[in-house]
């Protein structure tokens, strides 16, 4: 958690610019660290974490998102496949934050 606040702060002080290369990619691999972060919430409140598997899947999340993407790109359907990769992505989100909402308010 102090990890995770030091990186949100130092991330809103510092004006990071990435290269014009990369900017395909920055999205897809936020939204691939969100996916393991409420993934790694998810199995610490189910008792359940282990940072060894945390940390691989949130690596991994981030590579083949951005894999994904990379491919898409060079066979000209990079739109399609960024889309498909956020839906994809985005439907787990929400499903890691429904069980969490469950397991904290039994709602």
């Amino acid at each position: 958690m102090i990890a995770l606040a030091a990186g949100i702060t130092l991330g809103v002080v510092v004006d990071v610019d990435v290269p014009a290369a990369m900017q395909p990619y920055l999205p897809i691999a936020v939204i691939a660290a969100l996916d393991a972060l409420f993934g790694g919430v998810r199995a610490h409140l189910d008792g359940v974490f282990d940072d060894k598997q945390f940390t691989i899947s949130f690596i991994s999340n981030v590579l083949v998102a951005a894999l994904i993407v990379y491919l898409g790109d060079q066979l000209g359907v990079g739109a399609q496949l960024s889309t498909g990769v956020v839906v994809v992505l985005g439907i787990r989100i929400f499903s890691n934050v429904a069980a969490i909402r469950r397991r904290l308010f039994r709602a």
